[in-house]
């Protein structure tokens, strides 16, 4: 399971993407795919030799890199000429609107992956993803899309045995993997799903999370799990790639910035993997001095509690 850059890039929807002997076959009839594959013109016979030798092509552009990543990312075809290039390799439809071909989407996937790290998920390849993998998947799937990958998943699976693979792995993944579990336990799964819940409610830090996603007030934080709780809800935010405004809100609900102060102060006791993320938020970007003041002393003693922690 990949990871990635939290500041470089946002969270990107997946991509459908054709089988890899289709995309070969794609290369293979592009107008210049004999010119960049292979010795002497000649095309690889492999399927997966074909793409490799067609990518590798393509790294020789810097340029051409860097239009295919910008088409990518952006919501619509940009406007205005395309250059012969982009459709002479297959990465740009010759037809209005100019859109990414399915090898450019492939290609765009791929060069943010190995840029940025980030893997962006391709709809259908979660489908024998063990939990964390799929929950780590999910994280940038959009309606119906997400209903169509949870279904594949659990086709074949039996219900309760999934919903208890997703509740086992909630306290390790990451934070926004774990607000899409707690929302498909509660609104996808059933009574499989609400019963895995209700088993986790009780678990220190985890069920604190739990039952402040689901509004219940029958299981309030400890004292020490508060700090926990309000950089896990950050957390979430920060990882789904938020305004750094809505992530200092997730926190500050609307307090003075005495008031910001002091809640801030107590992040440092919370132990959450993602704190020192969290409070570096509020030392660059709030307005409040007093408020990045605060965020600033937490962070010296958030290191200065790991080094005693070992």
């Amino acid at each position: 399971m990949g990871s990635y850059d939290d500041d470089t890039l946002p969270l990107q929807p997946p991509v459908r993407l054709p089988s890899e002997a289709e995309l070969a076959a794609a290369v293979r009839t592009a107008p210049l795919a004999a010119e960049p594959l292979g010795d002497g013109g000649e095309i690889p016979a492999d399927g997966a030799d074909v793409l490799e030798a067609w990518f590798k092509r393509l790294g020789d552009e810097e340029g051409l890199l860097l239009e295919v990543v910008r088409r990518f990312l952006s919501p619509e075809p940009p406007e205005g000429d395309v250059p012969e290039l982009l459709t002479g390799l297959g990465l740009v439809r010759e037809a209005k609107p100019h859109a990414l071909t399915p090898l450019g989407l492939w290609a765009g996937r791929r060069i943010i992956a190995e840029t940025t790290g980030q893997h962006i998920p391709i709809t259908g390849s979660l489908a024998d993803a063990d939990a964390a993998t799929l929950l780590h998947g999910l994280r940038s799937y959009p309606e119906p899309e997400r209903a169509e990958e949870l279904a594949g998943w659990l086709s074949g699976r039996d219900p309760d045995e999934a919903a208890a693979a997703i509740a086992a792995v909630l306290p390790e993944v990451s934070p926004l993997s774990r607000a899409v579990g707690v929302e498909l336990l509660a609104s996808d799964l059933g009574e499989a799903g609400r019963r895995s819940l209700d088993a986790l409610i009780g678990e220190p830090r985890v069920g604190a999370v739990v039952a402040a996603r689901l509004g219940r007030d029958d299981r309030l934080p400890s004292a020490d799990e508060i700090a926990w709780v309000l950089v896990d809800m950050a957390s979430t935010l920060l990882e789904f790639g938020g305004e750094t405004d809505e992530v200092i809100e997730s926190v500050a609900k609307g307090m003075e910035p005495e008031d910001q102060a002091s809640t801030i102060a107590i992040l440092a006791f919370g132990d959450h993997p993602w704190t020192e993320r969290v409070l570096r938020v509020f030392i660059d970007h709030h307005p409040d001095e007093r408020v990045s003041a605060a965020a600033r002393k937490a962070l010296r003693r958030l290191h200065g509690l790991a080094d005693v922690r070992g």
